[in-house]
């Protein structure tokens, strides 16, 4: 079992979604700091992933024993700053931690439940946060399933007892052999899907044939497979705005871009046929928004359609047609354009998600989403906010 402080924070100004039987799509947790030392297995401990004080008093993460050059400066005090408008003084304050800065709700399974009920959230679908930094750094494939296999032992005990928390394995792509062997392992100890990053250190796109174990393994055990945007290494940034100096800078195009590899790596699917190797693969497009998805889908079936390309492509339909079929895709609640390419693409290809606690949304999304859920026919609205996730997941009606 997982020891550290309870957390010290009443929960925070909440708002109530105003159409019933919501399912949140992408939720956060955020771990324990001595997860990793607790729940690796015990030949790599000396190596498990920790949070750090520095020279000058602030936080970093170690990674395989080293300090982290992503994660450094009071970065893990922001993990959890939802709303919080001044995360650089945030960093800066060496009394604002990792464990104080922790909202309600986002280390206990209890308190997970107040904010649900406070919401009028029927189930959470669980990823993780401090998991999503990690890989960028790692590279070190056998510890990296160490790691894996840790968290996913964590969360899948932490929210054994609730039924509204639904847990999901963090999957390496590092060795896939090996993440399809934690896969079929998660979900026996009580995952409901599995993700991965946009990126693999040898670069290898993710419709490689050399990750169809992994898609082979998720098809069989008939859960989502999902891509989450995470840290990436800078390469894979390009060099098209000079130095990592310079992209600091530019914030605005940090935030729209933040999700490139997520896109791009599901658009590799369908260079390779993946979709058509694996018939009843069900894939989901996490923390990426949904408006891209329409200009993404016209414009590969037009190539595909009209063009020497589609020649060149192992596709048996257009890619549209596996996204009517196979594809889901979460969205942010402040999307204005969701509900018309519902209406072309499939009402039950789209869900919601709060991304809770992360510092790039605010508590204030439920104004949004209700908004957004009004924009929808009526018979489409109980799809978007809750039925569509009970689908893809295989959960219950109502609330457990």
């Amino acid at each position: 079992m997982s020891v550290f402080v309870e957390a010290q924070k009443a929960m925070h100004q909440t708002h109530r979604i105003a159409v019933g039987g919501a399912v949140d799509a992408d939720a956060h947790i955020l771990e324990p700091p001595d997860l990793w030392e607790n729940y690796i297995d015990p030949k790599y401990r000396d190596r498990a992933l920790r949070i750090r004080i520095d020279e000058n008093g602030l936080e970093e993460l170690e990674i395989n024993g080293q300090r982290s050059t992503m994660s450094r400066r009071g970065m893990p005090s922001t993990l959890g700053a939802m709303g919080y408008p001044d995360l650089a003084a945030l960093q800066r304050d060496p009394e604002r931690t990792y464990l104080r800065e922790a909202p309600y709700g986002t280390m206990h399974a209890g308190e997970r439940i107040d904010v649900l009920d406070a919401e009028n959230i029927d189930i959470a679908i669980l990823y993780t946060t401090v998991g999503l930094l990690w890989e960028a750094e790692l590279k070190d494939p056998e510890l990296c399933q160490a790691y894996t296999r840790a968290y996913n032992r964590w969360i899948c005990e932490f929210a054994a007892d609730q039924p509204r928390l639904v847990p999901t394995a963090h999957l390496s792509l590092s060795d896939p052999a090996a993440a399809a062997v934690e896969m079929r392992r998660a979900v026996e100890d009580g995952a409901k899907g599995a993700y991965v990053c946009p990126f693999t250190h040898d670069a290898k796109p993710l419709g490689h044939p050399d990750h169809d174990i992994v898609f082979a393994t998720a098809q069989d055990l008939d859960i989502p497979f999902a891509i989450h945007p995470t840290f990436e290494p800078q390469w894979t940034k390009g060099e098209r705005m000079g130095s990592w100096e310079n992209v600091k800078q530019l914030r605005l195009l940090a935030s729209v871009a933040a999700s490139d590899g997520v896109r791009h790596q599901f658009t590799t699917l369908f260079d390779y046929g993946v979709f058509d190797k694996f018939p009843q693969l069900k894939v989901l497009v996490l923390e990426s928004g949904g408006g891209w998805i329409g200009y993404w889908l016209d414009r590969i079936d037009a190539v595909y359609g009209h063009t020497f390309i589609g020649e060149r492509v192992p596709l048996q339909h257009k890619p549209s047609d596996y996204f009517r079929e196979r594809i889901w895709i979460s969205c942010d609640p402040d999307e204005r354009t969701i509900p018309s390419l519902a209406d072309r693409f499939g009402a039950d290809r789209f869900m919601w998600a709060s991304d809770f606690p992360h510092a790039d949304h605010t508590p204030e999304y439920v104004h949004d989403l209700n908004a957004l859920v009004a924009m929808f026919p009526q018979d489409q609205q109980a799809g978007f906010i809750g039925d569509n996730a009970r689908t893809l997941f295989g959960l219950p009606a109502g609330r457990p």
